[in-house]
């Protein structure tokens, strides 16, 4: 499901939705420039700034050192910008660009903890290989994390996805993995880490990937609003008059899923679905309900997750000037023949 040419950014198709591992060829693409020419055998990652032991490690290195594994959901920021209105500027995402993976790297905390940091550090930047123009001049993809976030023992420097190396379209050879955040903070194909005193001011950092909405001052782009999206039916399917298999998955950077609900028609009929797959804390979860549609013709089936920090889904999405964190209730017209 293209998006866009060049850089090549694409949704993935509606079927995979309906898996709890996101194939690695159906996961949905985002770069804000090319991908870089990478060679994996040489590549080396630099960590200094406000660090005791600055380090220069090559992929044998970071292989070396202990590893973890999770399962982490990845939304782009963006999607859903098409439930906007008026439509801000940016990608076009209709709300497939989010996918779940397996990833396995080396936790970030662990390779800060043997370079040291130096008093005063509060963030860490990770910097991609990638670079290109922007309204500034020519810059990395670079953003930094709060120290707490980046100390956090599940963000990792990702080297292997669903049990195999990374590819370069997703990375390769090394990735940050930010669970929870949404994926412009999972920075890819990086190449330089910084401990840093000061708040990061690059143009990923502040003049993108932040909410603008008018009266109110500018907040970063973090967490993943929690999220329930269909998968089946999918959109413009028909179904036969009958028990109806509904689902989906859901999902939310802040807490686990504690409920979906799903209503059939106007107002405020709403009815809880059962929460079934695995529950794995940095993952979506598939939810599912039968329906019996009363009457052949066109329906109107709508989702909403409630996560168990009390956030819920909206009627209608937050605008905001650069089009981020559209989290909506979800509507599907569903033709019962």
């Amino acid at each position: 499901m293209l998006v866009r040419e060049t850089p090549h950014n694409a949704e993935i198709a509606t079927e995979a939705l309906d898996l709890f591992i996101t194939p690695t060829a159906d996961r949905f693409l985002r770069s804000n420039f090319g991908v870089p020419r990478i060679d994996s055998r040489n590549h080396k990652v630099e960590v200094g700034g406000a660090v005791i032991r600055p380090l220069s490690l090559g992929l044998t290195d970071l292989r070396a050192m202990p590893h973890r594994t999770l399962v982490v959901t990845t939304e782009c920021a963006g999607n859903h910008r098409t439930s906007l209105s008026p439509l801000p500027p940016g990608e076009p995402w209709q709300g497939n660009a989010v996918s779940t993976g397996t990833f396995t790297g080396v936790p970030l905390a662990a390779l800060l903890e043997r370079t040291g940091l130096r008093p005063g550090a509060a963030e860490i930047l990770a910097e991609g290989a990638d670079r290109g123009r922007v309204a500034s001049g020519e810059t990395p993809f670079a953003r930094s994390l709060p120290l707490e976030k980046a100390l956090d023992p599940d963000t990792l420097l990702a080297l292997e996805m669903n049990g195999k190396p990374l590819k370069p379209a997703h990375g390769a050879p090394l990735r940050l993995i930010v669970p929870g955040w949404y994926g412009m903070a999972s920075v890819k194909w990086v190449s330089r880490i910084e401990a840093l005193t000061a708040p990061f001011a690059g143009y990923f950092q502040s003049e993108r990937y932040i909410f603008l909405e008018s009266g109110r001052t500018a907040e970063p782009v973090r967490e993943m609003r929690v999220k329930a999206s269909f998968s089946s039916p999918a959109p413009g399917e028909s179904v036969e008059l009958g028990p109806v298999l509904i689902s989906g998955m859901a999902w939310s950077g802040s807490a686990p899923i504690a409920k979906v609900e799903v209503a059939f028609a106007g107002g405020s009929d709403w009815l809880e679905a059962r929460l079934t797959g695995p529950a794995e804390r940095h993952a979506w979860r598939r939810w599912e309900l039968t329906w019996v549609p009363p009457w052949r013709g066109r329906h109107v089936l709508r989702c909403r997750a409630t996560d168990a920090s009390g956030n819920f889904q909206p009627d209608v999405p937050r605008w905001n000037a650069l089009g981020y964190g559209a989290n909506a209730v979800q509507s599907l017209a569903v033709l019962v023949r």
